[in-house]
């Protein structure tokens, strides 16, 4: 039923895929399950967006259909979301890129396993993450893109955190569709998230290590 929760997204259909995820909770499925099933969606979401076929408009209705079913299973996701202390956690969508499916799916997973998360939003210039780390002090940043353009735009972001002497506080993970290891070593980050879930297993070991 997973297949046709990924479906009912990838197509837009906004109460057949609440529909879909109810029925998914009714009979016990896990809701981690349930995330990946989402996140596959969003990635085909994403592909569609980059080769012309999907448009902006399409992306604001992922985005809050991904927030819907967020509301639907954190209810499920035992005691975590009523857990604080597992240590705070900076995102955003750096200067330049628009997009915020995956840190959107990135904060609700972070939300969900105890943490505190400030999210400033998409479109965010370097000083504002520096800002934003000063009265916030995380303990993780996260830096979203999809696009290509944003590798510069994560590279400035982590050169103003360096240069506003707070890159021995923070450790910095990026994410987007076209991240890779490569990507990481350009931008000067201290690891990459191939997946929502992925990311969240780092970030829990890095704070677990503090």
């Amino acid at each position: 039923m997973t297949e046709s929760l990924i479906q009912a997204l990838v197509e837009m259909q906004e109460s057949e895929a609440q529909q879909k995820t109810s029925q998914l909770l009714d009979i016990g499925t896990d809701p981690m399950k349930i995330i990946d099933a989402c996140s596959r969606a969003m990635e085909i979401v994403g592909k569609r967006f980059e080769t012309g076929e999907y448009f902006l408009p399409h992306l604001m209705m992922a985005g809050e259909m991904l927030k819907q079913i967020s509301e639907m299973i954190k209810p499920r996701m035992g005691g975590d979301t009523a857990r604080r202390g597992g240590g705070k956690v900076l995102m955003g969508t750096v200067e330049g890129d628009i997009h915020d499916i995956g840190k959107n799916m990135v904060t609700f997973l972070l939300e969900t396993h105890g943490f505190e998360v400030l999210d400033i939003g998409i479109d965010q210039s370097p000083e504002k993450f520096v800002e934003a780390i000063q009265h916030f002090q995380p303990q993780v940043v996260g830096l979203s893109g999809l696009l290509t353009l944003a590798f510069d735009s994560m590279r400035d972001t982590v050169q103003a955190i360096r240069k506003a002497a707070h890159r021995h506080k923070v450790r910095i993970i990026i994410g987007g569709g076209q991240v890779s290891e490569k990507v990481r070593a350009y931008t000067g980050a201290d690891a990459y998230g191939p997946d929502a879930v992925a990311g969240i297993r780092l970030i829990k070991q890095w704070i677990g290590e503090k």
